[in-house]
Parts: C-alpha cells; sequence; structure tokens
C-alpha cells in the first residue's frame, strides 16, 4: 500500500510519463533496457510499485554488503556471485515451481556501459524455467518509460532477439551513448 503511495506520487510529479502494457500475471523475466543510468532503477521501482509487480532483481553480491544489504533484499535484490551464477538460476526455478508471482528484472546490457553485446543470462533463465520475457524500457527521446510486449521465446536465438531488437531500436536510454545493441554473444560468434 505504501509502495503504491509512493509510486503515485513520484508519477504526479515525474517528468516522465508511463506508458506501459498490463502487468503480466504470471512469473517473468523483465529485461531493462536500456540500462544507462542508476535512475533507470528509480524508474524500475516506480513502475513495479505503480502497476503492483512483485519485483527480484540481480546486482552483484557486494551490493548486499554492510548496511545496504538488508535495504537491498526488502528492495527485491538477489545477490548474485559472479563465481556462481548457476546457482541463482536454481533458486529462480524453485520460486516459479512454488508458485511466485513476480517479476525478475534483469539488465542484459550489463553495468550501464562498455559492452559489445548483451549478457545471455536472461535468456537462459527464461528458457530453463519457462518464463516469458516482458520487454521493460526507459525511452528519453520520448520521456517514457514502462512495460512493452511479453513473448514467449521460441528457442531460436536469432528469431527471438530479432523480435527484441525491433522493439528496442528506438529506444534511448538516459544516456545514449552509453547504449548496447541488443544481440547475444551467440549471435556475434554465429556471425
Amino acid at each position: 500500500m505504501i509502495r503504491r503511495l509512493i509510486a503515485r506520487v513520484f508519477w504526479a510529479f515525474s517528468r516522465w510519463t508511463l506508458t506501459t502494457e498490463p502487468a503480466p500475471t504470471r512469473p517473468t523475466v523483465l529485461i531493462g533496457a536500456p540500462h544507462t543510468s542508476n535512475w533507470d532503477f528509480v524508474l524500475m521501482l516506480a513502475i513495479a510499485w505503480r502497476l503492483g509487480i512483485d519485483v527480484r532483481w540481480m546486482g552483484k553480491n557486494t551490493l548486499f554488503t554492510g548496511w545496504r544489504g538488508p535495504i537491498m533484499r526488502a528492495l527485491g535484490g538477489i545477490a548474485v556471485d559472479r563465481n556462481d551464477p548457476g546457482r541463482v538460476v536454481g533458486d529462480v526455478v524453485e520460486q516459479v515451481r512454488a508458485g511466485d508471482v513476480f517479476g525478475l528484472v534483469i539488465t542484459p546490457d550489463g553495468t550501464r556501459k562498455g559492452h559489445s553485446h548483451w549478457k545471455s543470462g536472461f535468456y537462459r533463465i527464461a528458457r530453463e524455467t519457462g518464463m516469458p520475457v516482458t520487454l521493460g524500457y526507459v525511452d528519453r527521446t520520448t520521456m517514457t518509460t514502462g512495460l512493452g510486449p511479453t513473448i514467449e521465446l521460441t528457442g531460436d536465438v536469432a528469431a527471438d532477439m530479432d523480435r527484441i531488437r525491433a522493439f528496442y531500436a528506438d529506444k534511448a536510454g538516459l544516456r545514449p551513448d552509453h547504449r548496447v545493441e541488443p544481440r547475444l554473444r551467440e549471435e556475434l560468434s554465429a556471425a
């Protein structure tokens, strides 16, 4: 209740406009892209809280140390040990099987800059869990943000990524020069 109130106040005073598809009604991998600024985190929480989506998001385990840990976990954070990323997939599968409805937010373009491709973890998690992928976005050119379509992945990586690229083709993050083209390493090596 308090989160929805905070979100209403945020959207009432924000320069951003929430333009969105309806919230998913089953567990989904929720892509956050283009991820070019730390402000994307605030927008993601404002979207989720306004739409009533229980979100989980993955962050490097160093974000969860000390006083920040309880806050990050309360906001839906899941600490990822980059030395054992496979554990996260198992945890997510267990939560899906338990019937939890949530959006697992993943920013496949990485840590806001310096990458040539998207990380494929979102794709692997969606395929292993059977979760659909919801395309969340930030678009500075129109000052809109929200959720786009929810799609089922087919396993044909190139075709699935073509659909994802088409959606994000006209989206620019807060720092457009940090944008990473939605392309997986597997596509680059196949080309």
